[in-house]
């Protein structure tokens, strides 16, 4: 029986279970989110959801759905815990972040349930590695009611046109300022920095461009420090929905595809910096 399909031992019960083959595909997940030393675990049966806050402004979810593990189960409606993002990165890489050809490091998670730490067990070319990190009462998350029912606008790119953008736009600019519309110039994104202003445009019939639903006109400028973290997400994804509400508020969810082809997100929500009415510009 693989390593990472072996049940708990008998008697044990625990409140999440799950196991994966590859445990680069947990690891580079969690990178993507990594801009914070702790994180909030939320379990349910429908996968795992681990979220980073900084400064109530800026949150990062990445999902990685119960189907993406070859075993994952949770005894409870729901099972939550705060754990240091660090350390859990640092050991689901215990055996270094490349593997050699055909190899890979096989995982198994448990846990107890509260006040009970976060057992990992690692296992790669017949060495296993048991840690466990501490668990935390986890802080009550920020809710940004992000409901498909208040988005205003949302458009769906091709991850390789947003990555070009952050490569060409002025870095040294304090604010990325985003205009969704449906007219002219339907996205644009602009930078102020110390070479001056910068913009880029995205026409609706673009290549680039999978999806395009605005309804109204908006532009709202996002602290570029707030929105540097996702780019970690960026590089990873091959699509990108970027979607605003009627206050301005930012969504980007980035579609990640792993190794063995199966999709999973990670989501960063970012409030305005400012919002700016059509007589500023």
């Amino acid at each position: 029986m693989p390593f990472s399909a072996q049940p708990p031992a008998s008697g044990e019960r625990y409140a999440l279970s799950a196991s994966l083959d590859n445990a680069r595909h947990l690891s580079s997940l969690l990178r993507a989110v990594h801009f914070q030393d702790h994180a909030t675990c939320l379990a349910t049966a429908s996968g795992l959801r681990v979220t980073v806050e900084d400064a109530k402004c800026i949150q990062a979810n990445a999902f990685i759905q119960a189907e993406i593990f070859q075993e994952f189960s949770v005894q409870e409606e729901s099972v939550m815990f705060r754990i240091s993002l660090s350390v859990l990165l640092d050991c689901l890489t215990i055996f270094g972040t490349s593997s050699l050809p055909g190899t890979s490091t096989a995982l198994r998670m448990c846990y107890h349930g509260y006040g009970y730490p976060l057992m990992l067990f690692l296992e790669e070319g017949g060495v296993v590695t048991v840690c466990k990190i501490n668990t935390q009462e986890p802080d009550e998350l920020l809710d940004f009611d992000f409901c498909s029912t208040k988005v205003v606008n949302k458009i769906i790119l091709q991850s390789e046109g947003l990555r070009e953008a952050f490569a060409e736009l002025d870095m040294t600019s304090e604010v990325l300022q985003i205009t969704m519309s449906p007219d002219k110039p339907y996205f644009r994104l602009s930078t102020f920095g110390n070479a001056g202003s910068a913009h880029l445009d995205y026409p609706r019939d673009s290549d680039l461009m999978e999806a395009f639903h605005c309804s109204q006109t908006q532009t709202n400028r996002y602290k570029i420090s707030l929105l540097k973290p996702s780019t970690k997400a960026l590089a990873l994804s091959c699509k990108v929905s970027i979607r605003t509400d009627a206050q301005g508020f930012l969504s980007l969810q980035y579609m990640i595809r792993n190794e063995d082809g199966q999709i999973c997100f990670v989501e960063y929500y970012c409030c305005p910096d400012e919002n700016i009415t059509e007589a500023e510009l």
